[in-house]
């Protein structure tokens, strides 16, 4: 088969959906030589076609091809780009995520990969531009789609409960993580810590800084608990000029008049250095409102940091019982939970204990295998 996959997100600093697309692709290339891949992104840049085929590791497979389609921006490169290219270069299969591109050739078998409906759920969090364009195209998606993915079982009932398409259509491939199993040694932390400005003692949120990720309750507890560990400050890792930043984050500094000593913004935190900056933390903490899966969760984890996550059920999913969980909407619970787990070595060193058991359960590898499988499914 010929297989086209979109790889636009790898190299842009996207977090979440770039880690999935990057590692996804990465091993399905490791265990498939028999198929042939097209993989396609919007950029001829350099620098990023670089990172593409060293992170890919495509050095040495012949059966893969990197296809630079420059658009001037997405919706070009989904209504004009690609429908060019897919009537001059026949594909089997078209595996992209969320929003397919117009007109593909009904021949064309094609995978949508989701990994929340969030938009669905808080729409007053979301743009009202970026409302528009998921309210009209998210619904042609998934109906033309052949196959769904999705992150979790979390995230397959959302995609039936809010789009009633058929549940055969929708598959489950967990995410996993890659992270680098660094040697963290004195000298290390050191220079970490001098280059992203960090603390001898924190609280670590890592991830971005959208609405949805209820970052605003996360300041204002630690604002009202700061003199009880005063060792300890709070540094949020997120890029606050990436697309949809959440306002209320700033007012909630202002309303607290926190400081950079109480506060570090360290922006975007590079996948070299994260495993050092994951296990220098006192504590991990994720507060989504709302998530499809949550890698940060399992990153941390494997570092061995004890996790405080919001009590939603794709972190259920994802932890089981190896985090402490608090009501993301209660300032009251939130701030008796982290007050604990900062002061409290006993419970910290419990959850290290059962989480590895949850990471070991997750495997990239064991993922690929599930996509190349539906990939067979549709041939």
């Amino acid at each position: 088969m010929k297989i086209g996959i979109d790889i636009r997100n790898i190299g842009k600093q996207r977090t979440g959906s770039e880690v999935v697309v990057l590692e996804l692709t990465k091993n399905i290339l490791k265990i498939d030589r028999e198929n042939e891949y097209l993989l396609l992104t919007d950029t001829d840049e350099k620098s990023v076609l670089d990172y593409v085929r060293k992170n890919l590791e495509l050095e040495g497979k012949s059966n893969v091809k990197v296809v630079s389609l420059k658009a001037k921006n997405k919706f070009i490169w989904a209504g004009w780009t690609m429908p060019i290219f897919m009537r001059k270069n026949r594909l089997d299969i078209f595996h992209t995520e969320y929003i397919l591109p117009f007109f593909i050739p009904k021949d064309i078998k094609v995978v949508t990969h989701i990994h929340d409906v969030s938009f669905k759920v808080y729409r007053d969090m979301i743009m009202k531009k970026d409302l528009f364009f998921l309210d009209l195209l998210i619904p042609k998606s998934i109906k033309r789609a052949d196959k769904i993915v999705a992150v979790s079982q979390f995230t397959k009932d959302e995609i039936l409960r809010y789009y009633g398409t058929n549940e055969k259509k929708v598959g489950v491939i967990y995410n996993s993580i890659n992270i680098k199993d660094v040697e963290v040694n004195e000298h290390k932390a050191r220079f970490l810590r001098k280059k992203y400005g960090l603390p001898e003692k924190f609280i670590l949120y890592l991830g971005t800084l959208q609405p949805r990720k209820n970052i605003p309750i996360l300041i204002r507890t630690y604002a009202e608990i700061k003199n009880k560990i005063p060792d300890i400050k709070l540094v949020i890792a997120g890029d606050k000029k990436a697309h949809n930043f959440d306002d209320k984050i700033d007012d909630a500094i202002n309303r607290y008049k926190l400081t950079g000593e109480d506060i570090t913004f360290c922006g975007f935190i590079s996948e070299e250095d994260k495993s050092v900056i994951y296990s220098i933390s006192t504590v991990f903490i994720f507060p989504s409102l709302y998530e499809g899966f949550g890698i940060p969760i399992l990153e941390a984890m494997s570092r061995r940091v004890a996790v405080l996550a919001s009590d939603i059920p794709p972190h259920r999913e994802v932890a089981g019982d190896a985090a402490l969980y608090f009501d993301p909407y209660s300032l009251d619970d939130l701030k008796k939970k982290l007050y604990n787990i900062c002061v409290d070595e006993n419970l910290r060193n419990r959850l290290i204990g059962l989480e590895n058991a949850r990471v070991n359960f997750f495997s990239w590898e064991k993922s690929a295998k599930k996509l190349l499988e539906i990939y067979k499914s549709l041939k």
